[in-house]
């Protein structure tokens, strides 16, 4: 009996023990696999060994700006070298912020594509667009 008692309890406490509250184990994310950066686009090669050339993508002409807001009611699209919207049935006008400007043989500025047109400089007109125009 004395065996028993000790076996009891011996049993008792292995079974109390298991019982204890422990902090779970958190495994490790897997590690991001990471990419050499692309120098250019992927080249295949064809099937007799040599590579392909990439095929040349021309980028389209943005329609418009994201920080200025198209002309209201013309037909435009955004030339991010000029920093203005070209107005494609008014040649040569332009328009960026509420304003028009014009080049006929020298600069001119309106609030509305129609006119009436006022005479300026080039320093009245935004500075991609004063540049290209600079004679």
């Amino acid at each position: 009996m004395h065996s028993t008692v000790r076996l009891t309890l011996i049993t008792l406490a292995l079974g109390l023990s298991a019982c204890t509250v422990q902090r779970p184990y958190e495994q490790p994310s897997p590690p991001i696999e990471r990419l050499p950066p692309q120098q250019g686009p992927v080249v295949k090669p064809l099937p007799g060994g040599q590579p392909s050339k990439p095929a040349a993508i021309p980028k389209p002409m943005p329609r418009t700006s994201a920080s200025f807001a198209p002309p209201p009611g013309g037909a435009s699209h955004w030339d991010p070298k000029l920093g203005v919207y070209v107005l494609e049935k008014k040649p040569n006008t332009f328009y960026r912020q509420r304003t028009y400007y014009r080049y006929d043989n020298g600069w001119s500025w309106s609030l509305s594509p129609d006119g009436p047109w006022q005479d300026t400089d080039s320093s009245g007109v935004p500075g991609g667009l004063g540049r290209a125009f600079a004679q």
